[in-house]
């Protein structure tokens, strides 16, 4: 069989003419939307792109306009400078309570801690022996004045009577020789006789001066009188002497107070001098300090003070300066003051720890920094660190009152200037941003 033409057999497709052919659709025309979508194509790019622009900004900014710091301003503010120090509560005085014989205590009459009035009994001792002493003193008071009156009622009353007996004698005397005189004239009487009555007339002057002494040693400033007067007064010095000594078998409170200490018991043998108990008396509550030397120049008396106690610390009572030690401590280089709280409270107790803040200084809106941003504080020569031009320049300044927290400036800078604090690791010259508005 001959083969078949396929290509005769399949008919050619129709030409298509040219005119008849449909143009290619235009690209749409380029907007925000096709932007975006291109950029969207770059994303990652664009991103390390401005990683890295902002990474150079950040690490070429400090190197071109210094760091960033916090910076203190220069402000006006009210300042109180003050002297603060620990001390201890105290009174004026304490009284050592002691005995002045020796003796056994027999009953103790209060406790450490009590509050006692003037003249209560405190301590008693064993007193019978001097009892007994004032017993046997008594009787010698006695005895003295019953010899007293013995003078008055018995002896000067004979003596007195004594005088008169020796007066009247002599006055008889006298009379018996006149006679004798006049009848040995006449001759009716002896010589015997005259020498006999002259005799009589010295015998009763003798015994008339003897009556006078008699009368005299017996009335007051007499020798009789005077003894028995000395002997009276001794007697009685005694009695006082051995009242005042039983007095002291009863050891009472020389002043109103508290009892702060207390060393001696039932049947305990005392001597004297021995501390028994310690009082505070009443009165004025002091506070006493120990001041560093270094302050002696701001302290004045009746500066104010406030005061707390350790022990209630969120408490806080008003004190004044009331006494400067004129000589100072050469062991602990301070000197020591004492302050009177005028209106104490009720906890305080003797030698409580307190802490006590004087004010020695006192300035109302004065221009004042942190003390932080001022440095060589002590020194003779106190500068800062200021913010001028993007700079630090150090600047010499002169210091006022120094308070907690800031310091007074007098001279040096302005209102507003902002001073680097020491803080901060920065050195004059350097460059550097204010962190603060």
């Amino acid at each position: 069989m001959a083969p078949i033409d396929v290509t005769q057999a399949v008919p050619a497709p129709p030409a298509v003419l040219p005119s008849t052919i449909d143009p290619a659709p235009a690209p749409p025309p380029a907007g925000p939307a096709s932007i975006g979508r291109r950029l969207w194509g770059f994303k990652w790019l664009l991103l390390g792109a401005a990683i890295l622009i902002g990474g150079t900004v950040w690490f070429a900014s400090p190197r071109i306009l210094g760091p960033a710091v916090a910076t203190d301003q220069v402000t006006r503010a009210d300042l109180v400078e003050t002297v603060v120090a620990t001390g201890s509560v105290e009174t004026p005085f304490r009284v050592t309570i002691s005995s002045q014989i020796t003796g056994t205590v027999l009953e103790v009459e209060v406790a450490e801690g009590q509050r006692v009035s003037l003249g209560q009994k405190l301590v008693s001792l064993e007193s019978r022996e001097l009892q007994s002493d004032v017993v046997q003193a008594q009787g010698a008071v006695d005895q003295a004045e019953a010899h007293m009156r013995q003078l008055a009622e018995l002896t000067l009353p004979t003596a007195g009577a004594s005088l008169a007996e020796a007066q009247a004698t002599l006055l008889n005397a006298e009379q018996t020789l006149l006679r004798a005189i006049a009848l040995v004239r006449t001759g009716d009487e002896t010589r015997v006789a005259l020498d006999a009555a002259r005799k009589g007339v010295d015998i009763a002057h003798t015994q008339v001066r003897t009556a006078e002494l008699q009368v005299y040693t017996a009335s007051p400033g007499g020798s009789d009188h005077v003894t028995g007067q000395t002997q009276l007064s001794q007697a009685v010095a005694n009695r006082a002497t051995a009242i005042a000594r039983l007095g002291y078998a009863t050891i009472a409170a020389p002043r109103a107070g508290v009892l702060i200490a207390r060393s001696v018991e039932r049947g305990t043998v005392v001597q004297p001098g021995t501390p028994l108990l310690t009082l505070a008396p009443d009165g004025p509550t002091q506070l006493r300090l120990a001041i560093d030397e270094r302050n002696l120049g701001k302290l004045a008396l009746q500066q104010p003070a406030i005061a707390s106690a350790d022990a209630f610390s969120d408490q806080r009572f008003a004190a004044v300066l009331s006494y400067i030690n004129p000589a100072v401590d050469i062991a602990r280089a301070a000197v020591e003051v004492k302050l009177t709280v005028t209106d104490p409270p009720a906890y305080l107790r003797q030698d409580m720890t307190v802490s006590v803040d004087i004010e020695v200084a006192r300035a109302a809106k004065a221009l004042s920094l942190p003390s932080r941003s001022v440095r060589e504080l002590l020194s003779g020569t106190p500068w800062v660190l200021a913010l001028q031009d993007g700079r630090a320049v150090k600047l010499p300044v002169k210091l006022g009152i120094q308070g907690a927290t800031r310091i007074e400036i007098t001279a040096g800078l302005t209102e507003g200037a902002q001073v680097i604090p020491m803080t901060s690791d920065i050195a004059a010259g350097d460059r550097v941003r204010s962190l603060t508005p």
